[in-house]
């Protein structure tokens, strides 16, 4: 196993290098000026394809975690220590952090502040309740993939795709009510930046982390 230090400068750049690609991709959906069907599917590509491939990078060396709700579950499913628990998701809020302020300061401001750089929201008529919830099912999907394809032994060797995919039919499902953060360091860095911090902030962090919880429950006591 790597050192915690190693460990962590991986979650670190791995999250940076998804929010960046994320979160930029709504920039980018802004300026072009697409219209919300497409901006969801490019949102649903970016996303997916962009954990994907920064899990891929990390795993080996810190399991490619790169999600706060990941972590969590790893702890609840007895796969992850939990002394290891705050470095990790400090690491994770930091490059989020990193990467969204990389977005303010390098693409213009308009479309940037159009999107909140790239900040989950509930639309309207979508209750904080029914948020949660909904956060809360879509990262039970992503947490069930990480069990599956990249904890168990006896999944398939697909590195972090399996997980990416999981994430875009889950953005094609709740992008359009909750914004499909499904990660709290995901959702807090834009906020952060941008300084957007909605009275409802809080649901990325409640929702994502009891799908979490029990994804890593069902899995060590139910399927493995």
């Amino acid at each position: 196993m790597q050192s915690i230090s190693k460990r962590v400068v991986a979650e670190f750049v791995g999250t940076f290098a998804f929010v960046f690609v994320g979160a930029g991709s709504a920039v980018e959906a802004a300026y072009v000026g697409l219209n919300p069907a497409l901006s969801l599917l490019f949102a649903a590509l970016a996303n997916g394809i962009g954990l994907a491939v920064a899990v891929s990078s990390t795993m080996g060396i810190s399991g490619g975690h790169l999600n706060p709700a990941v972590s969590v579950s790893l702890v609840f499913g007895g796969k992850f220590k939990a002394s290891d628990l705050v470095p990790y998701i400090v690491a994770q809020l930091l490059g989020s952090v990193f990467a969204s302020y990389m977005l303010l300061v390098s693409l213009p401001h308009p479309y940037v502040d159009a999107v909140n750089i790239g900040s989950p929201s509930l639309s309207q008529g979508v209750t904080i309740q029914e948020g949660i919830l909904l956060e809360a099912a879509m990262t039970f999907v992503v947490v069930l993939a990480v069990y599956g394809t990249a904890v168990d032994q006896r999944g398939p060797k697909i590195g972090g795709f399996g997980i990416g995919l999981a994430v875009l039919v889950d953005v094609l499902l709740g992008g359009a009510f909750t914004g499909a953060a499904m990660n709290p360091a995901r959702a807090m860095g834009p906020m952060l930046a941008s300084n957007f911090l909605p009275n409802y902030w809080y649901i990325y962090w409640v929702g994502p982390l009891i799908g979490g919880i029990v994804a890593g429950i069902t899995y060590k006591y139910l399927i493995e």
